[in-house]
């Protein structure tokens, strides 16, 4: 019922500013006690939360990332986007977005994307 499309560049060089998007589908990204969240696996490694959004607008970070992360959203195409900065081979990763719905249990993410890879190389 609720679908998520993660879209993006696959590749990005060192220094850039990796900007992806995530349009849902079935579900307002404004509806009230929904989270919805960014969480990425690098090649070999476990998933690693990135942070989330809240319905009034705030977000909340990593504290590894917070301070290159930035996650905002657009209501008039029900997007979420989000941006991390000055990025480095270590970002290269497959990018999830995903919801905590109201209901959820706490940290509990469901639906997901399925995911975009992201390769940051020169």
């Amino acid at each position: 019922q609720v679908q998520l499309q993660e879209s993006g560049p696959g590749l990005v060089k060192p220094s850039e500013t990796l900007v992806l998007t995530c349009t849902v589908s079935g579900r307002s990204v404004t509806t009230a006690s929904d989270y919805w969240g960014w969480i990425r696996q690098p090649p070999g490694k476990g998933l690693e939360w990135m942070g989330a959004m809240a319905p009034s607008g705030n977000t909340y970070y990593s504290p590894a990332l917070k301070s290159r992360t930035s996650i905002s959203r657009v209501t008039s195409k029900n997007q979420l986007t989000l941006q991390l900065r000055s990025v480095t081979p270590e970002d290269t990763a497959l990018y999830y977005c995903a919801g905590a719905l109201a209901g959820a249990r706490f940290g509990y993410y469901a639906p997901w994307g399925q995911g975009t890879p992201v390769t940051v190389s020169s």
